[in-house]
């Protein structure tokens, strides 16, 4: 199994194969997984201070803030994944 790198804004990466899920921050429920992953110290903060748009969240119970979007974030992962096909058809 390849390593498939996604760009979430800023020169930041997350590792394709280990997103569980990428929400939007607006709901009281994905508020309280930030703020519990905060203060469990499980938080990661890509935004470079700007709004955050993005929450990923990955296997190992991590938490990614990113400030772009998440369709934005997602077809990133898809566009990834069309292109791991394609070398495969090779």
């Amino acid at each position: 199994m390849s390593i498939k790198l996604i760009n979430i804004g800023f020169g930041n990466i997350v590792s394709a194969n280990r997103i569980i899920a990428i929400v939007s921050p607006e709901s009281a429920p994905i508020k309280r997984i930030i703020q519990e992953a905060r203060e469990k110290g499980m938080l990661i903060d890509a935004t470079y201070g700007r709004r955050t748009r993005a929450v990923i969240i990955v296997d190992s119970d991590h938490v990614v803030l990113s400030a772009i979007q998440p369709e934005t974030v997602a077809n990133r992962v898809i566009d990834n994944n069309s292109e791991i096909v394609k070398d495969k058809e090779k």
